[in-house]
């Protein structure tokens, strides 16, 4: 339940709108044509190139279809794949040269939009699968990549039937040269283009506005959890945005002790309780935000937090700017986490079993270097040791983890920033103080 006089002050609005005929205006940084098509283009034609150089690549092929497509056929230009087509990446130098094999149905559609340098048109049959393999064994040397991982899911969008219908048209010696694409997808899509970064500014500027719009509608002993969810999922229904991960657990509000990666429940706010809120909203239908935001509901008589709620937001906060002070290319994901950890021991944090952050753009927990690993008990998985380079953008978190009733509480100060050419910077203004709400 929310304030009476936001409830009649909308109701207002709404009824002088709909008695006019007119609608109201929302100032949308998202309104107008998507930019993904020159952006995916200057992707392949900049950053395609460096990272099929360091990953060692010489060819990269991917296999597209209907209905249960590869995770990237957006990013090459295959999301309307109907009947299976084969796109085929060539490393030329410092350039990209491209091969689509098609069908007929889907041929005019990829000529128009003049993304790929050569497009086949093939019959069904033998079909596209059969024309590109003939391809590749007529001209392949070197490595030759395709989409099967165990540790990168997005990069695991080949089928195993898939793999077994196409390798069974390839000779032998290009066969031997065929290797996981994950080390390619990692280098690929872990950085983003200046324009991306922008995108995701103007993305995460309004995801944490949002936030401190919907706390201030909490009344303490009325409002639940929930009541916050839908003041925000009616905002991402006024821009016309959508969820950044799973709509049930998004946003994520609460106000009780640690629930994880959980939906929000019926719990009423209480004088006393320390709320977060994690949430995310996906612009152009491409691109995501993750941003926490945490509050402190004051007990009757108070003016501001106890001594210990203000220290353990202190500590979390601080934890977050050291954070940023290290982020710079070439330091290590783990080096990153291993800052926090020693800070959290210092200032008698419980252990927090997340990793201080994550690659964050296409998807909430994007493909890059993990900023994680010096958890206790805990080994360090294979992109902690990754080195951070210019244009990662991460979602990442400052610490602090105590007991109450019920269980522990974890304050998680979530900010987004992008690693720069001399260290890194936030993509909005950073949370300094909890946000206070008065208990009457």
């Amino acid at each position: 339940m929310f304030r009476t006089g936001f409830l009649i002050l909308i109701s207002a609005i709404l009824f002088v709108s709909c008695s006019s005929g007119d609608q109201q205006v929302i100032d949308n940084p998202f309104d107008g044509l998507n930019p993904w098509p020159d952006i995916r283009n200057e992707r392949i034609q900049t950053l395609l190139p460096q990272a099929m150089q360091r990953a060692v690549v010489d060819t990269w092929v991917i296999l597209c279809r209907s209905n249960n497509n590869d995770p990237l056929a957006r990013h090459i230009g295959c999301e309307n794949a109907v009947a299976p087509a084969v796109f085929i990446f060539e490393l030329d130098g410092e350039q990209v040269r491209s091969t689509v094999f098609t069908p007929p149905g889907e041929a005019a559609a990829l000529q128009e939009i003049a993304l790929h340098d050569s497009i086949a048109v093939v019959d069904r049959s033998p079909g596209a699968l059969t024309e590109a393999a003939n391809y590749l064994n007529n001209t392949h040397r070197g490595k030759l990549a395709m989409n099967f991982s165990e540790t990168n899911e997005i990069a695991d969008g080949l089928s195993f039937t898939q793999y077994q219908r196409f390798t069974d048209q390839l000779i032998q010696p290009v066969i031997n040269q065929i290797i996981s694409s994950e080390e390619l997808v990692f280098e690929w899509l872990s950085v983003k283009t200046p324009a991306e970064v922008d995108i995701l500014r103007k993305a995460a500027e309004l995801t944490s506005k949002w936030e401190i719009e919907a706390y201030r509608q909490v009344i303490p002993n009325k409002t639940t959890d929930k009541d916050i969810a839908n003041f925000l999922k009616g905002k991402m229904r006024d821009y016309g945005v959508t969820d950044a991960w799973s709509p049930d657990q998004n946003p994520a509000v609460n106000s009780g002790p640690d629930r994880g990666h959980a939906h929000p429940t019926d719990k009423i706010i209480r004088p006393g309780d320390v709320i977060q809120i994690d949430f995310g909203i996906k612009v152009y239908d491409m691109w995501v935000t993750d941003i926490q935001r945490f509050a402190y509901v004051l007990q009757p008589g108070e003016n501001e937090p106890p001594e210990d709620i203000q220290r353990y937001w202190e500590v979390a906060r601080d934890a977050n700017r050291m954070v940023l002070e290290v982020m710079q290319p070439g330091i290590t994901g783990l080096e990153v986490d291993l800052v926090q950890r020693n800070w959290l021991s210092e200032n008698g944090s419980m252990n927090v079993m997340w990793n201080t952050g994550h690659p964050v753009g296409y998807v909430a927990h994007d493909v890059g270097p993990s900023l994680g690993g010096a958890q206790e008990g805990r080994e360090p998985g294979s992109t902690a040791y990754e080195p951070l380079r210019v244009g990662n953008v991460f979602a990442y978190d400052g610490f602090f983890k105590w007991e109450i009733e019920g269980g522990t509480k974890t304050i998680s100060v979530e900010e987004m920033a992008v690693v720069t050419e001399d260290g890194a910077e936030y993509l909005t203004e950073p949370q300094e103080d909890l946000i206070l709400i008065p208990s009457n």
